[in-house]
């Protein structure tokens, strides 16, 4: 029957992968674009360089900064991408810690130090690498753009791993039913060179793999045209066929897929005369190795809104508009636009100090004067820029990066100081817990695959083989929001410490050792100078055995003195010694 019959579902069986992959592009686009026009407005007006929304924006070297008269946004943008830097994930100082969930394990000696290893090693790579380089370019996007992205590669020449970060708007991204970046494009152009030498060597030394390329790239090489730029694109996408049984690439969680789009410039070397079947790298991951954290999330949105770029817009927009009109008042207050008689329009006119322009003025007629006259007040003007700044460096948080550096400490205790940076780390929270979310989580996890997979972590402990491992954050801002519980401490201790004068008993609710464990792990305390409850015992043990020890030393030397005296006494004289010593039952105790 008719009202039975199923409906069709376009079959896509018939589409190769590069044309899957061009149809995924086209998708992801059609999301991406309402995006682009403010993006574009946050480019212009504060970061004129980053973004790059076509690929031939590539080694490009004009002026793009016309729409900036007051460098106040730009300078906003930066301080946020340092304090950011400094105050998440700062290279002067630890910003993670490896722990287990189990919190009996997690204080056990050999895990700690174990942990504390696992650690230092994976810092240590972080230093080598480039990741310090990049996570200011991620932070200062996210900050103005609302969303950011790198890459995370493996690398096998003594640096672990290498990052590269995205401009803005050379990327496009999707995410899955738990609204987390799985999938990932983009278009970027390499010139002939580096295409050969990143995919076109099996081996070091080898042949170069001419079946991955085009005809149009081999031909710009044998004419030594290396510096040719050639548009490629990569997608990283769920693999359908995944199968973590097998080691092949091809069946890894994620795949990775290079390939051509066509050479810049040349109009006989299109998409559709490429060979539709050639690829310059096909690959596969075990995770995802585009990050890409977000200021705030609307939603079911991919891309990042609200982020402070976005929400000082209309202050930069107003801020760039002012200035330019103050520029023009002050202009046409020193040279203003001029009247004269019309006998001077053959003349020559001189407005140069010291000149002289020759007038005869009749009757009735005014000489040469202003146009009209112009009273700009630039106080006022001043005061309303400077509200509008202001506006702008707090939705920077300009006041939380540089409030230690603007605080006056002769006029404010520490405490007062600390209190105050709190309250404003605190504006910052949510934000904080989606860059764990998005980005370090992520890379942490990521790091310690690689670090596994290359066999550079020493061999766990037994007692937890199995165990998941947890990631604390201590940087400057994780610590700022486990300062509430560092003071509860230091009260119940103060607490337990006056009612102690006055009734000692109430020493015994306080666990100090305990209290001891527990300000160490929220104030960050290396664990290689906290001493394990099982060293500690066994110091405690080895006291008492010295205090036994010295104990019996002492009543010893109590009982040699006392012999001593005995046998300097008198026995010729009557005396409780010569009792003892003239009868025997006595001697010998019976």
């Amino acid at each position: 029957m008719a009202g039975n019959a199923k409906k069709s579902v376009p079959d896509k069986s018939y589409l190769n992968l590069r044309q899957r992959l061009e149809l995924l592009r086209s998708q992801l686009d059609n999301e991406r674009v309402t995006f682009k026009p403010q993006w574009r407005d946050l480019a212009d007006y504060i970061l004129p360089r980053r973004p790059r929304f076509f690929v031939t924006d590539v080694n490009k070297g004009d002026r793009r900064n016309q729409k900036i008269l007051d460098t106040t946004p730009t300078m906003a943008a930066r301080t946020l991408s340092a304090g950011m830097m400094s105050g998440v994930t700062s290279p002067a100082r630890p910003w993670f810690r490896l722990t287990i969930s189990d919190r009996e394990l997690a204080e056990d000696g050999e895990v700690k130090m174990w942990l504390d290893a696992v650690q230092n090693i994976i810092s240590t790579s972080f230093l080598k690498s480039n990741l310090y380089n990049v996570l200011p370019i991620i932070y200062g996007d996210m900050g103005v753009f609302g969303t950011s992205c790198m890459f995370v590669e493996e690398d096998f020449t003594g640096e672990v791993m290498k990052f590269h970060p995205f401009p803005i708007g050379s990327y496009m991204i999707s995410q899955n039913e738990k609204l987390k970046v799985d999938t990932f494009y983009r278009e970027f152009q390499m010139t002939v060179r580096q295409m050969i030498e990143k995919f076109g060597y099996d081996t070091p030394g080898g042949e170069i793999q001419w079946d991955r390329f085009s005809t149009g790239v081999k031909s710009l090489y044998e004419k030594s045209q290396l510096e040719t730029w050639v548009g490629v694109a990569h997608a990283i996408t769920k693999n359908k066929d995944y199968d973590e049984t097998k080691l092949q690439s091809k069946f890894k969680k994620y795949s990775s897929t290079y390939y051509e789009r066509g050479t810049m410039g040349s109009a006989n070397n299109t998409l559709s005369d490429l060979d539709q079947t050639t690829y310059l790298s096909q690959s596969g991951f075990d995770y995802f190795p585009a990050l890409a954290p977000r200021w705030e999330v609307t939603g079911e949105d991919v891309y990042g809104t609200n982020c402070p770029g976005m929400v000082a817009l209309g202050d930069v927009k107003q801020l760039q508009n002012g200035e330019r009109k103050a520029l023009q008042a002050i202009e046409k207050s020193i040279n203003p636009p001029m009247t004269g008689p019309s006998s001077l329009r053959n003349q020559s006119a001189s407005l140069l100090p010291g000149d002289i322009t020759y007038l005869d003025v009749n009757s009735g007629q005014q000489g040469f004067r202003p146009a009209y006259e112009i009273r700009f007040d630039i106080g006022a003007m001043e005061s309303k820029q400077a509200q509008v700044r202001d506006r702008i460096s707090k939705a920077f948080f300009e006041d939380l990066f540089l409030m230690m550096a603007s605080s006056d400490r002769r006029q404010i205790t520490a405490t007062e100081v600390d209190e105050r940076r709190e309250e404003k780390m605190l504006a910052l929270g949510p934000v904080l817990e989606r860059i764990n979310d998005d980005l370090l989580d992520p890379l942490l996890d990521i790091a310690f695959k690689i670090h596994v997979d290359q066999g550079l972590l020493p061999e766990p402990p037994e007692k937890i083989r199995g165990s998941d491992l947890k990631i604390e954050y201590l940087s400057i801002m994780a610590q700022a929001q486990k300062i509430v519980g560092i003071g509860g401490v230091d009260r119940f201790a103060a607490f337990i410490g006056q009612h102690a004068q006055i009734d000692p008993s109430v020493l015994d609710k306080y666990d100090m050792d305990q209290a001891a464990d527990v300000y160490a792990d929220m104030t960050a305390v290396p664990p290689s100078i906290v001493r394990t409850d099982e060293a500690v015992a066994a110091m405690r043990q080895q006291r008492a055995e010295q205090q036994a020890q010295q104990q019996k030393l002492a009543a010893m030397e109590q009982m040699a003195g006392a012999a001593k005296d005995l046998s300097a006494a008198k026995t010729d004289d009557e005396s409780a010694l010569t009792q003892i010593l003239g009868n025997p039952d006595i001697v010998t105790g019976r």
